[in-house]
């Protein structure tokens, strides 16, 4: 539908959800959360092996929902019962993203602030015009972080600059958060799409089981020690050895061309 609250579309196995709010630049309500869960619970149901993430208008995602956190105030809820109505549907999506099979791509054509930047952080990659910025201003509505923040933003930048990040809730720019990791890679406005569409193009086309063992292995591994990390890593490789893709790759690789992967 045109005016879902996100929108779902596949085409040569990448499937673009879109979050269709721009009039409120993408804030993350309850409504558009659970939707965007759906969403992604749909994409499993078809032939996607690769997943776009990214926002309608000039905003990836601009954060939480303030009119929800409004309300809370004006009607002095009871802590649990705001948690519950602002935050439990917004970590479900967080969950959801995070733990897709597949790889999961963060366009920010925008900013992506708050909630909107744990979004970002939740995806496996995020690729950024240099129109992009990202921010983690909680502290601007008196609120301390969600979203994953706590988790993602650390492991990526360090604890302490993690910190210096929530305690000023600057504003980054492109260049800013390429360099700090936050954004993988940036391109030029002008090319954006172009340059974006190739690089999503190659992902998808790549060997879809081993991709999805490999962001696994890598997720998994921010929790294990190097000896857990090369088990996982030996019972990975087992299943992919087994794998269409994997005979393809290295026949491919031995007759001198490009592998065609199919995807299993």
């Amino acid at each position: 539908m045109e005016d879902a609250t996100v929108t779902l579309s596949v085409d040569d196995g990448i499937a673009t959800v879109t979050l269709n709010q721009p009039e409120s630049r993408n804030a993350l309500s309850a409504e558009l959360a659970d939707a965007l869960t759906a969403q992604f619970e749909a994409v499993m149901d078809s032939d996607a092996r690769c997943v776009v993430l990214e926002g309608a208008g000039p905003a990836f995602c601009a954060g939480g929902d303030i009119n929800a956190m409004l309300q809370g105030v004006k009607h002095d809820r009871p802590p649990a019962t705001q948690v519950e109505l602002v935050v439990s549907s917004l970590h479900e999506a967080i969950r959801t993203v995070h733990s897709c099979p597949l790889p999961v791509v963060a366009k920010i054509d925008g900013p992506a602030f708050g909630a909107g930047a744990g979004l970002a952080l939740a995806c496996d990659i995020q690729i950024a015009s240099t129109a992009g910025q990202i921010g983690f201003g909680f502290r601007q509505v008196g609120l301390a972080c969600d979203s994953g923040v706590s988790y993602f933003l650390p492991r990526i930048v360090g604890p302490n600059k993690a910190k210096d990040l929530l305690f000023t809730g600057e504003l980054l720019d492109a260049a800013a958060a390429e360099e700090l990791g936050l954004f993988t890679r940036v391109f030029d406005a002008e090319t954006f799409e172009s340059e974006f569409s190739a690089l999503v193009a190659d992902i998808a086309a790549g060997p879809t089981v081993a991709l999805g063992h490999a962001k696994r292995l890598v997720n998994r591994s921010l929790d294990s020690s190097l000896e857990q990390a090369l088990e996982n890593e030996a019972t990975a490789q087992g299943v992919a050895f087994t794998t269409a893709d994997h005979e393809e790759g290295t026949t491919a690789f031995v007759e001198k061309r490009d592998p065609e992967f199919e995807g299993q």
